[in-house]
């Protein structure tokens, strides 16, 4: 008796947005030491074990564009340059989704995900692609915490047939939350725990971050 053959894995990528300007931390945060290692390389290393067909990492021009990828060095990730990180988060939507778009093999879903985030685990992005797999549905976003105090937060997943809207986003200093507005309706949302919530934003909370690894760098 034959039995069916499996149901193919969708081809799907993982975005590491790395080119933020750091403006609160007052250098340069994908690149401050935290357990040994960059902190990009926390979160480049969950994506890395998430489960994805391609990575993707954002990065800025210049010198801390070539530390990043030094950064990164030894993970599969492939590199695209945001030219202008002075127009905000979502210049960087934009350039991996021009890049996506771009490939020779489309991809089913796209997830983004922020390089200061370093608690962020492999098992959450599991998740947000089992969800898909379970729904295909236009956006799985992560909930860090239960009722009143849950906060929708990175990664997010977006569908590839959203991928031209996202390569459109205006300039801003936050993600597609129209696009997500729009979308509210059939978004699927998955639980994590909230003590995966730090974004590493400010000389106070890598002094945190650090605290939590036990380091202090």
């Amino acid at each position: 008796m034959l039995l069916p053959a499996p149901s193919p894995v969708p081809h799907r990528l993982g975005v590491l947005l790395a080119a933020g300007r750091s403006t609160r931390m007052g250098t340069p945060k994908q690149l401050a030491p935290l357990g040994g290692q960059a902190l990009c390389r926390h979160a480049a290393g969950a994506l890395a074990a998430g489960g994805y067909g391609a990575l993707l990492a954002v990065v800025p021009p210049g010198e801390v564009g070539a530390a990043v990828r030094a950064a990164l060095a030894g993970l599969p990730f492939a590199f695209t340059e945001n030219p202008e990180p002075g127009r905000g988060l979502a210049s960087s939507f934009r350039a991996a989704a021009a890049w996506a778009l771009a490939q020779p093999r489309p991809f089913a879903a796209v997830t983004f995900a922020l390089a200061d985030m370093p608690l962020v685990t492999p098992a959450t992005h599991a998740a947000l692609a089992g969800a898909f797999a379970d729904t295909g549905a236009p956006a799985v976003l992560a909930r860090y915490g239960e009722g009143e105090a849950a906060v929708h937060a990175p990664p997010h997943l977006f569908r590839a047939d959203l991928l031209g809207r996202v390569a459109a986003l205006p300039d801003a200093d936050h993600g597609p939350r129209a696009l997500l507005r729009e979308y509210a309706a059939s978004t699927v949302t998955v639980p994590r725990p909230a003590a995966e919530l730090l974004d590493v934003d400010t000389p106070e909370a890598l002094a945190r971050a650090r605290g939590l690894f036990g380091a202090s760098d």
